[in-house]
């Protein structure tokens, strides 16, 4: 959503990304601000859960607000976590993992806990090219990348997603073809598991 570039603390920024929404949405009736998260590059601000939920929650009409949850964004972004899953058992992550069930569940309990699902309004579908917590937004061909498929079946067979829209944000195939997401879009639906979706 912002960037400190480089000449405010990332709380400042938050304050004034918030600033910015409430006056839009003083100045119109419907609109709804979607806050996109970051991969988190340079002075990014918006790439932690946090980050997002403290923005949310300085917006004084939170009807007109939500996130969209970016697969390559979430995976790139450098955050430690520290979980402490039964006593003397701890757990650090490096970015928000959505390769397996485990840590997928585990970013989806850190995407509730700080922003919460009544404010997720989309999903951006793709790979990553880069590995976890780069930094880097570098959309890849869904099971192309880093990601891989597992974590697209996990998206497709959760039920918080759905009536969310999913958008694809991948790249066209070699010289520009497009029928690479026709195949993309059936890969996806065929993730469904067929008892769940």
């Amino acid at each position: 959503p912002g960037s400190t570039t480089g000449v405010c603390a990332v709380g400042e920024s938050i304050g004034h990304i918030a600033e910015c929404i409430n006056c839009a949405h003083n100045e119109t009736k419907n609109v709804i601000c979607v806050l996109e998260n970051m991969a988190g590059a340079g002075n990014i601000v918006g790439s932690k859960f946090e980050e997002l939920g403290e923005i949310i929650s300085k917006v004084k009409d939170k009807s007109r607000v939500g996130v969209c949850l970016d697969t390559c964004h979430t995976f790139a972004a450098r955050v430690i976590v520290i979980i402490c899953l039964y006593a003397g058992d701890i757990v650090m992550m490096q970015g928000y993992d959505i390769r397996t069930p485990e840590a997928y569940a585990e970013t989806m309990t850190l995407f509730a806990r700080h922003i919460g699902f009544k404010f997720l309004n989309g999903l951006h579908l793709n790979d990553s090219k880069y590995d976890l917590g780069s930094r880097k937004d570098r959309h890849e061909n869904i099971g192309k990348g880093q990601i891989g498929v597992e974590a697209f079946r996990l998206i497709m067979n959760d039920e918080r997603m759905n009536g969310i829209p999913l958008i694809l944000e991948t790249p066209l195939g070699k010289g520009g073809d497009m029928s690479v997401w026709k195949e993309e879009i059936e890969l996806l639906y065929g993730l469904v598991d067929e008892e769940e979706g």
